[in-house]
């Protein structure tokens, strides 16, 4: 057991020993300029900003199909990549956008188609997947709705209890 113990040690101190090289004379000054550039240039985040955040269609009939189109611009210091916009549900279908990189200053839209159907006040979010600080951004449509006038006027349900035989 000692002349285990006692191999296991000389192993060991000659492991941790072989190593003597210093580790400074291996790093490459110009990967570590290159390494801080990259860095500082990362934290630079495009910005995303809309000229409007929320569109609303106002009053409309149930069943009006309606569209709008929401401009933004790359207000950030680095290129700006949109790579998805989804909404909340299938009712609300945007399209049309730039999926390749916005420059700084530069402007681009899409647009978004909202079938118009629902009761009352409906609200609904656009979701865009993209490269800003956050990694996505949410803009929002809002109308309200009220019923069709021509409309036929549907029945009352009517409800039936079983007897249940014990």
């Amino acid at each position: 057991m000692k002349k285990v113990i006692l191999g296991l040690s000389a192993l060991c101190l000659v492991a941790f020993t072989s190593c003597k090289e210093d580790a400074t004379s291996k790093i490459n000054s110009d990967n570590v300029a290159a390494a801080a550039e990259r860095d500082a240039a990362s934290s630079e985040f495009p910005v995303i900003t809309f000229d409007e955040a929320e569109h609303d269609f106002g009053t409309i009939v149930n069943g009006t199909p309606v569209e709008t189109k929401f401009k933004y611009t790359n207000t950030g210091k680095s290129p700006l990549v949109v790579s998805n916009i989804k909404s909340t549900c299938g009712c609300t279908v945007p399209s049309d956008w730039k999926k390749e990189p916005l420059a700084p200053g530069e402007s681009a839209e899409f647009t978004v188609k909202f079938n118009g159907k629902g009761n009352n006040q409906v609200s609904k979010s656009i979701t865009l997947t993209t490269n800003t600080e956050k990694g996505s951004e949410v803009v929002k449509i809002k109308a309200f709705i009220e019923p069709d006038p021509n409309a036929p006027a549907k029945k009352a349900g009517t409800a039936a209890i079983n007897k249940l035989n014990q």
